[in-house]
């Protein structure tokens, strides 16, 4: 008979186990290195993706924190659109009233002044719709905020550090001081 060699009937001899061994342990050597390549490849992939994910989790709210100012800024825009304008009315309103004053000390016919009455109110009506209102200083405490201290003078009747008296009138709108009322503030019992 012959024999064929590496038959699966018959011994295989030492030396071709042993290269029979090595070429196999080369095999999972090498997929052991494709496996740790393969591994840091998906590592670096997933920290690149996670990195990504942040960039776009930030820019999104800083996005929204923009829209939020935004909007802010539009309503204070809004709010405040008028302030100029009630500016510029003021010293219509303080005239009037000097006026009325006048009219009222010289006898003046009684139409005239009812005329300027009725003007002067719907002037402060306009000025209510818009949300400026007086600021009340007669008798207060004096507060820098809202008031104007032109003058500092005793008074008996007012404590010191209130006002005594208003020589304008002082406007806010909303929350905004549009015009500090000037005023005259007690210095105490003389």
């Amino acid at each position: 008979m012959t024999k064929h060699k590496n038959s699966p009937h018959e011994p295989i001899s030492d030396g071709a186990a042993d290269e029979a061994l090595a070429a196999e342990n080369g095999d999972v050597a090498e997929q052991d290195d494709t496996v740790a390549e393969d591994t840091a490849a998906e590592q670096a992939v997933a920290a690149e993706l996670a990195a990504a994910n942040d960039r776009a989790l930030r820019l999104q709210a800083e996005m929204q924190n923009l829209r939020n100012r935004t909007s802010r800024e539009i309503a204070d825009e809004r709010r405040y659109a008028t302030l100029p304008v009630m500016r510029e009315l003021l010293p219509v309103i303080d005239n009037i009233d000097r006026a009325i004053e006048a009219a009222q000390k010289a006898g003046e016919p009684e139409n005239l002044l009812e005329g300027f009455r009725l003007v002067r109110q719907q002037l402060v009506t306009i000025l209510d719709h818009h949300h400026c209102e007086r600021i009340e200083a007669d008798g207060q405490p004096f507060d820098p905020h809202f008031h104007e201290a032109i003058l500092q003078q005793p008074s008996p009747d007012v404590p010191a550090g209130n006002v005594s008296l208003v020589t304008q009138t002082g406007y806010r709108m909303h929350d905004r001081v549009v015009r500090p009322a000037q005023v005259i503030v007690s210095s105490g019992p003389a």
